[in-house]
């Protein structure tokens, strides 16, 4: 990790943000001491993939039709 200055950070911002978006990780010192880190922004998640994927795992995993759920977490207990 890259560590700059505060003062510098200001001066260099856009080209900061350019390196972290790039996967670089800059660490921002004030008065010597760490104080921040920039870095490459997390990959956004579909939300409609994330619950196709949850029906497909739930659809998948089958309660037997005989048993309550009270007797499975008693079951789950023992």
């Amino acid at each position: 990790m890259r560590k700059v200055g505060l003062f510098e950070a200001k001066q260099k911002l856009s080209e900061l943000v350019e390196r972290a978006g790039r996967g670089e990780k800059i660490g921002i010192t004030k008065r010597g001491k760490l104080t921040a880190v920039m870095g490459p922004a997390p990959a956004e998640v579909d939300l409609e993939q994330v619950f196709a994927k949850m029906d497909e795992i739930r659809k998948k995993s089958k309660k037997p039709a005989h048993v309550s759920v009270k007797e499975l977490i008693e079951e789950g207990r023992r």
